[in-house]
C-alpha cells in the first residue's frame, strides 16, 4: 500500500494504521477510509445535527462581522463621538487606526483558540469565543462620549476593540473547521461557504441599519444615541448562538482522535515543526481575502462618501445591494470549488483582481449611482471566488490534529497585517498620493501575492480528513 497517498501530512503512517486497527476492533466509524475516500456521512451524522451545526456556525460569525460592519459603516459618526477635536481626515484615520489595532491581537488569539480547539475540542472553543465577542460588542454601546469623559472614551474603545479582536480570532477558523469536519466529502466547499455567507449577512444587516439610522436621524441624534443601537443587539444574538453550540457534540473526526488518544498536547509546536510550508502558503492565500474583504465590503461606503462625494445614505444603499448579491455568489462559489477544485477557483479570483481592479475603481469615480452599484456587484462577485473557497481550502490544507491551529494562525496573521489595516492604509494612501485609485493598486498587489501562494500549493478538495 502506498502510505503517502493515504496519510495526511505530518501524521505518522504507523500511528495512523495503529489507530485504524484499534478503532476497527472497537467498532468505531472512522469516516475516511484507507482508500482515501471519505464516507458521505462521517460518524453517522444525521441531517438535523448538520442543520444545528450550520445554524451555530452561522450565528457566531454573523455577530462578529455585524460588529465590524457597524464600526466601519458608522466610522464618520464614531469619529465625531470619540475624536471631536480632530479635523475630519485625521479623526477618520484615528478611527480606522483603532479598527486596525484590534487586529494586532488576533494572531495571539489564533494561537490560543487554535490550541484550545485542537486540544479540548472545537465546540468548547467556539462556545467561549462567541460569548466574549458578543459581550464586548455590547459594551461598546455603553461607552460615554469624549465630551463626557475626555480621553478615557477612546481608551475604553481601544480596550474593548482589543478584547473583540482576541475573541474573534477563534470564530472564523473554528466555524470553518467545524463545518468541514461535519460535511459530506463531496460538499465540503458548499458547507464551508456558510461561514463567509454569515459574514456577508452580518455586513448586510450592518449596512441596512446604518442606512436606516442615517436616513431617519439627524446628525445630532446619531452622535448622541443613534450609533449605539446596533451594538446593543449583539448580546441577545450572542447568547442564542452560545446556547445552540453548547447543545452540539464535537465533530466526528475530532471525536475519533480523542477516542484513539491521538489528540496532541502542543498543536502550535507541531504546526511550526511539521507544517510550516502549508502555513506560509496559507498566509499568502489569505492576503487577497484580507485586503479585498475590508476594502470592498467594509471601507467602501466611507470611500464613496468621503473620497468620491457620494451622498452618505446612497453609499450605504449601494453597498447593501451589492452585499445581497454577494451572499448568493458565495454559495455558488462553494459549489464550484467542490466541482472544479479549490485551487482553480482561487487562481481565477486572483487573476480577476489583477486585471479588473483599477478599471473598476475608475468607473466608481464617474459618480453615477447605477454604475457604482454594478461595479460593487462585480467586485463582490470577484471576491466571492476567493471568499467562498478559502474556508474549505484552509481547513483541508492542515490535518485534523492541527486543523484549528493552522487555520486560525494563518487566517488571523494575514488579517492582522493586511486586513484590519486595509481601511487605514487606503485612507493614508489617498491622502499622501492624492489619487482616489490608490486602494485599487493596493488590492492588485495583494492579488499578485495570493496568486503566487495558491499556485505553489496543492489541490485539497479530494483529500481525506483523516
Amino acid at each position: 500500500m502506498n502510505q503517502s497517498n493515504n496519510t495526511p501530512a505530518g501524521e505518522f503512517p504507523e500511528k495512523h494504521a495503529g489507530a485504524t486497527s484499534h478503532a476497527a476492533r472497537r467498532g468505531v466509524d472512522l469516516g475516511p477510509t484507507l482508500s482515501g475516500q471519505e464516507r458521505p456521512h462521517p460518524g453517522g451524522v444525521g441531517k438535523k445535527t448538520r442543520q444545528k451545526v450550520i445554524a451555530a456556525s452561522f450565528i457566531g460569525n454573523f455577530v462578529e462581522w455585524f460588529d465590524y460592519a457597524v464600526y466601519g459603516y458608522l466610522a464618520v459618526t464614531i469619529t465625531a463621538v470619540f475624536f471631536p477635536d480632530s479635523d475630519p481626515a485625521t479623526g477618520l484615520m484615528l478611527t480606522f487606526a483603532l479598527f486596525a489595532v484590534s487586529f494586532f491581537v488576533r494572531p495571539l488569539g489564533g494561537f490560543v483558540w487554535g490550541h484550545l480547539g485542537d486540544k479540548i475540542g472545537r465546540r468548547t472553543a467556539l462556545s467561549w469565543s462567541i460569548l466574549i465577542m458578543s459581550m464586548a460588542t455590547f459594551c461598546i454601546a455603553l461607552i460615554p462620549s469624549y465630551d463626557t469623559i475626555g480621553v478615557w472614551a477612546p481608551i475604553l474603545l481601544l480596550i474593548i476593540r482589543v478584547v473583540q479582536g482576541f475573541s474573534a480570532s477563534g470564530e472564523y477558523a473554528g466555524a470553518s473547521a467545524f463545518l468541514v469536519e461535519y460535511a459530506p466529502a463531496n460538499r465540503r466547499g458548499l458547507y464551508a461557504a456558510v461561514v463567509p455567507a454569515s459574514t456577508a449577512t452580518g455586513l448586510l444587516l450592518g449596512s441596512l441599519l446604518a442606512a436606516l439610522l442615517t436616513g431617519l436621524l439627524d446628525t445630532e441624534q446619531m452622535q448622541s444615541w443613534g450609533w449605539r443601537l446596533p451594538f446593543l443587539l449583539a448580546a441577545p444574538m450572542g447568547l442564542i448562538g452560545r446556547y445552540i453550540r453548547t447543545k452540539l457534540e464535537d465533530s466526528p473526526v475530532f471525536k475519533e482522535l480523542a477516542n484513539e488518544d491521538n489528540v496532541i498536547k502542543a498543536p502550535v509546536k507541531t504546526l511550526f515543526t511539521n507544517h510550516w510550508r502549508q502555513l506560509i502558503q496559507a498566509v499568502g492565500a489569505v492576503l487577497l481575502n484580507a485586503v479585498g474583504f475590508y476594502v470592498i465590503l467594509s471601507y467602501m461606503p466611507t470611500y464613496l462618501s468621503q473620497e468620491l462625494g457620494l451622498d452618505e445614505t446612497a453609499s450605504y444603499v449601494a453597498t447593501t445591494v451589492a452585499l445581497t448579491t454577494y451572499i448568493g455568489f458565495i454559495f455558488l462559489t462553494g459549489m464550484l470549488s467542490d466541482h472544479f477544485g479549490r485551487k482553480k477557483v482561487l487562481l481565477s479570483a486572483s487573476i480577476s483582481f489583477v486585471v479588473l481592479t483599477v478599471p473598476a475603481f475608475m468607473l466608481l469615480d464617474t459618480g453615477n449611482f447605477l454604475v457604482i452599484v454594478l461595479v460593487q456587484i462585480l467586485l463582490g462577485g470577484m471576491l466571492t471566488l476567493n471568499d467562498g473557497t478559502l474556508p474549505s481550502y484552509l481547513a483541508e490544507m492542515f490535518p485534523t490534529r492541527v486543523r484549528y491551529t493552522g487555520f486560525a494562525v494563518s487566517f488571523n496573521l494575514s488579517n492582522a497585517l493586511f486586513g484590519g489595516t486595509a481601511p487605514f492604509v487606503a485612507t493614508v494612501l489617498i491622502a499622501t498620493s492624492g489619487s482616489v485609485l490608490a486602494p485599487a493598486w493596493y488590492l492588485m498587489a495583494a492579488a499578485v501575492i495570493s496568486l503566487v501562494a495558491v499556485a505553489l500549493s496543492a489541490e485539497t478538495s479530494k483529500k481525506a480528513l483523516a
